[in-house]
């Protein structure tokens, strides 16, 4: 794509990285076939290659934004499907995250739409905040049909009917390997997964410790910054970020690190990110350390496998895990359990993680099936849901029907938000890989599992 950009507008390193972008697009519109926005709206500015339209034109003339263009970008999810799609490699991430940016800063928007992007900036990533909030919001439950605003409905049908206790296990501590030590990791047990699933965060850690990997919750990590990043409060968003890379700089340089573990993969993707976001900053150099060890925890228990294959016996000597792979006798309580797994966007394509978790289920003893179309978003998207809910809604009806045609026992998904909103509707349990993976090696059954069907409660417990 051709750019006419200025010799000042590129002394702008946004605008000189969002040149590179537009530059490297060829119209040919793959991106289309694989946005889900597009597949249910039909409009060609609710595609990815309209939206690189509106943001060339919007950037090149230095204009503030319109309704009609903030309405198409305010649209995207941001699932980074076409980014697996395109072959010119177009990366859109870094694109609509510079827009994102650029319309918060230049664009008044409705007092509606600030109030609750404001509301959801103050509480989401903090959670006390955010437990507080479910509270009420379960309170008004038996009034949410009453509300006029559709996105005030989404807030309160999003709590959950039981509202977990804090783990202890969230806080700053160490948690010793079991047997010889083999990594020492730190966890990030980020924010809004800290009110919502705290069995999450548990089950993460018996299976690490388990696996020979000493656990550090670092003092003063939190929330990666994704949610209001994504609203385009950078300043926001680079304060909470720049907090866990010091937080975790001083574990690599005092007992040392080999990886930062990240359990929900929205989080992932932007710690994953952080390098780029902090490149022409003081923070640059730490950053992009913090990026080039930061792993989702499927990544990690691939590696302690020994990269070995799904169908293959364990080899200790080798660095299998003896105990994920699924014992020949006894038969185990989850052998031959059927999984749907549902692959999370920021999963599959913000991280191009795709087989990992699907091999540790496998070897675990596990049926694991995947439903049609895979490649396409649940409408979860960090707070799309609650900003958008007609579009997610949509998005949410179509993902249940792919999993429920799988006629599964479970579904498996590695990102809290996507097992919010496939929970809510799914008829069956839904839990976290590791949770799975936990049970099968030693640890207790999922909470969710002991649930009757069709309710998908996580119940915690502190330990």
């Amino acid at each position: 794509m051709q750019t006419t950009f200025t010799a000042e507008q590129l002394k702008n390193p946004a605008t000189a990285r969002s040149n590179e972008i537009l530059r490297a697009c060829v119209h040919c519109g793959f991106c289309t076939a694989t946005c889900p926005t597009y597949q249910v709206l039909g409009d060609e500015l609710d595609s990815p290659r309209g939206r690189i339209y509106l943001i060339k034109d919007m950037l090149e003339n230095d204009r503030d934004p319109d309704e009609k263009t903030v309405k198409h970008i305010d649209r995207c999810l941001s699932c980074l499907a076409c980014m697996t799609t395109c072959p010119s490699g177009v990366h859109y991430m870094h694109l609509v995250d510079h827009a994102r940016d650029y319309i918060e800063k230049r664009y008044k928007r409705p007092f509606s739409d600030r109030a609750l992007r404001w509301i959801l900036a103050r509480i989401l990533p903090y959670p006390t905040r955010f437990r507080l909030a479910l509270l009420g919001a379960k309170i008004g439950r038996p009034f949410a049909r009453l509300m006029p605003d559709a996105r005030l409905r989404a807030m309160i049908e999003m709590a959950p009917k039981t509202i977990p206790p804090v783990s202890r296990n969230d806080d700053p501590q160490s948690f010793p390997a079991q047997g010889a030590p083999l990594k020492r990791v730190a966890l990030m047990t980020g924010c809004a997964q800290k009110a919502l699933n705290t069995d999450i965060n548990d089950a993460t850690i018996r299976l690490l410790t388990r696996q020979g990997c000493e656990v550090v919750v670092a003092e003063g990590a939190g929330c990666c910054g994704a949610l209001t990043h994504h609203m385009g409060k950078t300043s926001e968003s680079y304060a909470t970020a720049a907090r866990n890379i010091k937080a975790w700089c001083a574990e690599m340089d005092g007992q040392g690190l080999d990886a930062i573990v990240i359990n929900t993969s929205g989080c992932g993707t932007t710690v994953k990110d952080y390098g780029h976001m902090f490149r022409n900053g003081p923070l640059a150099a730490d950053a992009a350390r913090v990026s080039a060890i930061a792993k989702d925890v499927s990544e990690v228990l691939h590696d302690l496998a020994g990269n070995a294959d799904p169908d293959a016996m364990p080899n200790p000597a080798k660095g299998d895990i003896a105990g994920i792979d699924a014992p020949k006798a006894p038969t185990p309580a989850h052998h031959g359990l059927t999984v749907a797994y549902h692959a999370a966007c920021s999963l599959q394509h913000g991280q191009q993680i795709k087989s990992y978790p699907k091999d540790l289920l496998k070897r675990a003893g596990f049926t694991v099936v995947e439903p049609a179309d895979p490649h396409l978003c649940c409408g979860s998207a960090g707070t799309y849901n609650l900003m958008q809910p007609e579009i997610s809604k949509q998005l949410k009806e179509r993902k249940v029907r792919t999993l429920q045609a799988k006629n599964p026992d479970v579904i498996a998904a590695g990102n809290i938000g996507c097992m919010m909103q496939i929970g809510s509707a799914a008829g069956v349990p839904v839990v976290h890989t590791v949770e799975l993976l936990d049970w099968a090696s030693g640890g207790p059954k999922p909470p969710a599992l002991s649930q009757e069907k069709g309710t998908n409660l996580q119940i915690p417990r502190l330990r």
